[in-house]
């Protein structure tokens, strides 16, 4: 409901817009843009071809112009960023949190980078090389090194009379994290056991060691499964030597899920994520030439399964005309057990323990959908053709292109996934070239064999 909702607000924005930007009134445009979120803005951008988000991204508040390079995917940020001299750069990411700033680094100019750090005081400039010496997509560069902590043998008055003088508190915080003097994590404190307290209260014994930790060498994806089990706001992120190092928020992971969400989708079909909606015609087409020319290679063997049987359909015209019914059928069945694989798989719901018995089930799913609709699919042929020996085997090749396809469907993720490969990206055109060669390949023997 939530999700519907954005959309129709997001449509009728853009409508609004579009109809403003046409009738050159840059006034309501102006005013309208600057209601919005970042991300809004953002989402907005997107969805704007180049001239129109030209014009927007020039009205919207120099203040936002950091935030909103956040919210857009790598190739709309690049064509913003094109847009923007040096020091409108500096202005708009030198105040941003640092893991923000650290998700913008590799985009920004170095001239422009080394104006910002030059900028920025030592403690963080540290924090900021800090971040950028992890990994991409491990926990290090997701957190903000900005924490609040205290000491153990303080007291409830003291702390808050500490946070009144630091005066601001960084975004999401729900705990005060309990330190030694190494730096090293004991456990956290509630702020709202804080302000519920008698002032004379003991830190040491408000502290709560039970929430876990993240390691900081933590993929985005196991952070992004642990947010969700747990319904974290935020978490703390650690070293080996359990030394607090910063803490990943809510609103990051939600960018996370979001992303994965996307990528799934459009790797599905052998899209680049983060590929602008409206990008130019020359890079669109190199970048789906490349699987289009792959899944053109494998529809050849396809083709030269049929060449086999060429003579039988010489014979019988109606094989010909049937072949689309059980490739199809193959692909679909497929699809829909290859897009739960990728979906466990991304969540790590699937491992080498439970593999034997989810091909069990989908054997047996596909066998049970595969008997109803192949019996349909008979009397259907029945009626059609007038010969009960083509309808068994139509059914009999259909029920087997079912089960083929639930095998393909669980074991080509596993494998791409064991070797390296990323199944939502690859799995499709593998699986669509095992149920096409099986699903022909059975069809066309059992009716050589059978009606020939």
């Amino acid at each position: 409901m939530a999700e519907t909702l954005r959309h129709e607000k997001t449509v009728r924005q853009l409508r609004l817009l579009s109809d403003a930007l046409d009738t050159g009134r840059l006034g309501p445009v102006k005013r309208m843009i600057n209601t919005l979120s970042a991300a809004e803005i953002g989402n907005l951008l997107e969805s704007l071809p180049p001239p129109k988000r030209s014009i927007v991204w020039g009205l919207v508040d120099a203040e936002d112009d950091g935030e909103v390079l956040v919210h857009v995917g790598d190739e709309v940020r690049e064509s913003l960023i094109a847009e923007m001299d040096n020091d409108e750069l500096v202005a708009a990411v030198e105040d941003l949190d640092i893991d923000d700033l650290a998700d913008l680094y590799e985009d920004l100019p170095d001239a422009v980078m080394n104006e910002v750090m030059k900028a920025m005081d030592r403690e963080n400039r540290e924090r900021l090389e800090q971040v950028l010496s992890y990994q991409e997509d491990s926990a290090g560069r997701l957190m903000n090194p900005d924490v609040v902590t205290v000491r153990a043998d303080t007291t409830v008055d003291v702390v808050l009379r500490y946070l009144r003088l630091r005066g601001k508190l960084p975004e999401n915080t729900d705990h005060l994290y309990v330190v030694n003097k190494r730096h090293q994590l004991m456990g956290w404190v509630a702020l709202q056991d804080l302000v519920t307290v008698d002032g004379g209260t003991a830190i040491n014994q408000l502290i709560d060691d039970e929430l876990e930790s993240i390691h900081v060498d933590e993929s985005s994806d196991e952070v992004a499964r642990r947010f969700s089990d747990n319904d974290w706001v935020s978490a703390p992120v650690v070293d080996d030597a359990n030394v607090l190092l910063g803490r990943i928020t809510v609103d990051d992971v939600i960018d996370i899920i979001r992303e994965q969400a996307e990528h799934q989708a459009l790797s599905a079909a052998g899209l680049d994520d983060e590929e602008d909606l409206f990008s130019p015609v020359h890079r669109a087409f190199r970048r789906r030439l490349i699987w289009l020319g792959v899944n053109l290679v494998t529809a050849f063997l396809a083709a030269s399964v049929v060449d086999k049987f060429e003579g039988a359909i010489a014979q019988l015209t109606a094989l010909a005309v049937l072949m689309p019914i059980i490739a199809g059928m193959g692909g679909n069945a497929g699809t829909q057990v290859l897009t739960l694989m990728v979906r466990g798989l991304a969540l790590g719901q699937i491992g080498a323990s439970n593999v034997p018995t989810l091909v069990w089930k989908e054997v047996r799913v596909a066998l049970i959908n595969g008997v109803i609709l192949g019996i349909v699919l008979g009397l259907v042929v029945l009626l059609w053709f007038r010969s009960p020996a083509l309808a068994a085997v139509i059914a009999t090749a259909l029920t087997l292109n079912f089960c083929f396809a639930a095998l393909g469907g669980v074991f080509v993720p596993v494998t791409l996934k064991r070797f390296g490969f990323d199944p939502a990206l690859a799995g499709g055109v593998i699986l669509t070239t095992i149920t096409d060669t099986l699903g022909f390949l059975t069809f066309l023997g059992l009716a050589t064999l059978i009606l020939l």
